[in-house]
């Protein structure tokens, strides 16, 4: 591991951070990176996206997480190098010589999001771990220009480390496992943000607890419980907070508008900005995408309440106000009601492709031994006494009754007034009436049929 030139600040840059408190710059190169044109822009994208509309305290930016898991990432360092420091080559301690560059990493993890991050890149097929990478290997961003003063190679080593492509396993799973310090980041910023107390848990004991080992990063037994606590934690986050159920139905108009703009689009008829219009016709550069946020995508929105197009005005609108459309649970054996159900939707004056969808949540709250996916070989680990390493679910009953398992549920979203009861006969009385028999108790379930006397 080369010794990267690192020129250190003069005077330490402290900034101000309600969930870490405070946020220490030491060297140069992190300096500047905030200072870039690329990395400003992360002010102007929401960390949460629409669910905003359901936690109205969560309009925080991914431009302060990111610092987050840098501070978190700058604090493991320290201890590894003050308890952990490697002696020899080969022994599986901490080489601090990884420092810069697992700083640089954690600060431009989330580099490449864009807004509304998740479902523009299931529109417009785009990856935002690859654009981060992009954004950090083109010699035309000032984020690379900045990162080729460290040594030429720094940058695509640092785009190796989100790539979960370097070889020291330490390096990569300090900002990419199940216990990291991105994940301990936004769980603790979006509890505070959404005012909810159950994506806490004891970070200063987990940090405390933390250690190196030959093959990534690991918890002492006396850390334990801190552990259970986080992981019950991001639980707790995930099925309160990001599968709540109207978040997801704000997602469902956002992908439609979208999906309907890219039509309307394309018949010519569309007012849009530059950027936004590169996207519809499928014909982007990085610098188009790097001029996408939040503002230009509202300033679009904003335009398109009064398009001509009334399905795209209407959405637009659902979106902007928040109308949020109404959804029931729905599973495998139910499924087979939705064509009914769409078809009472669309007697009633919707369009079913436009006003109506399925949606699943589903998320694993711990998984011991996945070799495959995001979070691959990444089992949380519990050092003994003596060395043993032992897989935390062996550990806790708690974890173990979630390991593995899928939580959530799949909802069927539609829009609300096919739920109301008027105290004056309206003509779509009957057909609400016949939808509604279908729903029980927020659930869809079959119609029971009168026995035969």
């Amino acid at each position: 591991m080369p010794n990267f030139h690192n020129i250190k600040l003069k005077k330490e840059v402290v900034l101000r951070d309600p969930v870490h408190e405070y946020i220490h710059i030491e060297d140069k190169v992190i300096l500047d990176i905030l200072k870039t044109q690329e990395f400003q822009r992360m002010r102007r994208i929401k960390q949460l996206g629409p669910i905003a509309y359901v936690f109205p305290g969560a309009t925080h930016t991914r431009f302060e997480h990111n610092l987050g898991v840098y501070e978190l990432t700058r604090r493991i360092c320290n201890i590894f190098a003050k308890k952990y420091p490697s002696q020899r080559p080969g022994d599986g301690l901490w080489d601090d010589n990884n420092r810069l560059l697992v700083e640089c990493a954690a600060l431009l993890h989330d580099i490449g999001h864009g807004p509304y991050s998740h479902t523009f890149e299931h529109l417009f097929d785009t990856n935002h771990e690859k654009i981060g990478q992009k954004i950090i290997t083109d010699s035309n961003t000032e984020i690379n220009q900045v990162l080729r003063t460290v040594s030429p190679n720094f940058p695509g080593l640092v785009a190796s480390v989100i790539a979960k492509t370097y070889p020291n396993p330490q390096v990569v799973k300090m900002i990419s496992s199940q216990a990291d310090a991105d994940r301990m980041d936004y769980l603790q910023r979006d509890a505070y943000f959404t005012g909810v107390t159950y994506g806490k848990f004891d970070l200063s004991r987990i940090l405390q607890e933390i250690r190196p080992y030959s093959e990534g990063i690991c918890f002492t037994m006396a850390g334990m419980h801190a552990v259970e606590d986080y992981i019950v934690s991001r639980y707790q986050m995930y099925q309160q907070v990001y599968f709540h159920r109207v978040g997801r139905s704000m997602e469902v108009i956002l992908q439609h508008l979208l999906e309907r703009a890219k039509i309307i689009y394309k018949q010519g008829n569309l007012p849009v900005t530059p950027s936004l219009a590169k996207f519809l016709a499928n014909d982007w550069t990085l610098d188009d995408y790097l001029e996408l946020d939040d503002g230009v995508m509202e300033t679009n929105f904003s335009m398109w309440t009064k398009a001509s197009d009334p399905i795209l005005s209407d959405l637009t609108r659902r979106y902007l106000f928040r109308k949020p459309l109404a959804s029931v649970c729905i599973n495998p054996e139910t499924k087979s009601l939705l064509p009914k159900l769409k078809d009472l939707i669309k007697q009633a004056g919707f369009d079913p492709n436009y006003y109506t969808d399925t949606n699943s949540a589903f998320d694993e709250p711990y998984d011991a031994y996945k070799p495959t996916g995001k979070n691959a070989n990444s089992q949380i680990e519990i050092m003994q006494d003596d060395g043993q390493l032992i897989e935390l679910s062996h550990l806790s009953p708690l974890v173990r009754s979630l390991n593995g398992t899928l939580q959530g549920d799949e909802r069927f979203f539609f829009p609300k007034i096919m739920m109301s009861n008027s105290d004056e006969p309206q003509i779509f009385d009957p057909l609400y009436q016949k939808f509604q028999r279908y729903i029980k108790n927020g659930t869809l379930r079959y119609l029971r049929k009168p026995k035969n006397k």
